[in-house]
């Protein structure tokens, strides 16, 4: 039973990756000095992040649409960053943004959250 829900959660996660590519959109335009800023600025976040989430593909779509090439670090099962995220952000919940500034690291939890945050730091 157990190996049905994973097979159709994943089959469904697909299915929402596939209309999320052909309903994206375009993207935020930046002169190359303005992209050149952003992406300066993403060196310091990172994504952790399941393939065919609906929060995950929410918050995937939000960042192409504002142009943020953001490094995307998988969690599923034998991925280190599982690790990184359980030891470093206390829990395994996607997505979660990892935010360094100066040294402090903070860990981002929520899709909408990490949404807002994105909007008003770079739109």
């Amino acid at each position: 039973m157990n190996g049905i829900v994973t097979f159709l959660r994943n089959a469904l996660g697909c299915v929402i990756v596939f209309f999320d590519l052909i309903t994206r959109g375009r993207k935020l335009k930046r002169s190359a000095q303005a992209q050149q800023k952003v992406e300066s600025q993403l060196a310091s976040l990172a994504l952790y992040q399941f393939f065919a989430c609906p929060f995950c593909i929410k918050t995937r779509r939000k960042m192409y649409k504002l142009n943020l090439p953001i490094v995307k670090r998988s969690i599923s099962k034998d991925s280190p960053y599982r690790d990184d995220l359980l030891q470093n952000g206390g829990k395994i919940q996607a997505p979660c943004l990892r935010i360094e500034n100066q040294g402090e690291v903070t860990w981002l939890y929520e899709s909408k959250a990490i949404i807002s945050y994105l909007e008003q730091r770079f739109a």
